[in-house]
């Protein structure tokens, strides 16, 4: 199983960035599929995912209206478009998966408990 992000970079407040994640390995459509972040000192956090069993779409409060996930499951890939970008955004970013059995087991990909795969991450810093 892999989870590889790309699209991270610096980028001034106000502006966008597009994340990507190309996934591997796994029945895509049969995992939930989303992004997490975590800042330096702070706890990985849930943006935002599609669950696997219905596709819809779940954000966090703090980003609603700014960010948008998507996916192509020809293509194995997500995305999260990111507009409005503010200071407090600047964290590395996750790509994250979670198996339909962890979702019976334990719920919603919410928290970083729920998570079954992680990529390795890509910064998005942004500044004044």
């Amino acid at each position: 199983v892999q989870l590889v992000e790309s699209g991270g970079g610096l980028v001034q407040a106000g502006g966008s960035l597009r994340l990507s994640c190309e996934a591997s390995g796994f029945t895509f459509a049969d995992h939930s599929i989303g992004w997490f972040r975590q800042a330096p000192g702070k706890e990985r956090e849930m943006i935002s995912y599609i669950s696997n069993n219905d596709e819809t779409k779940h954000y966090a409060e703090f980003v609603k209206g700014r960010f948008t996930i998507s996916s192509d499951n020809a293509k194995n890939m997500v995305y999260l478009q990111m507009n409005n970008l503010k200071l407090e955004d600047t964290a590395e970013y996750y790509c994250a998966a979670q198996t339909s059995a962890t979702a019976r087991a334990m719920g919603a990909m919410t928290s970083f408990y729920e998570v079954d795969y992680w990529g390795q991450g890509t910064q998005v810093t942004v500044s004044s």
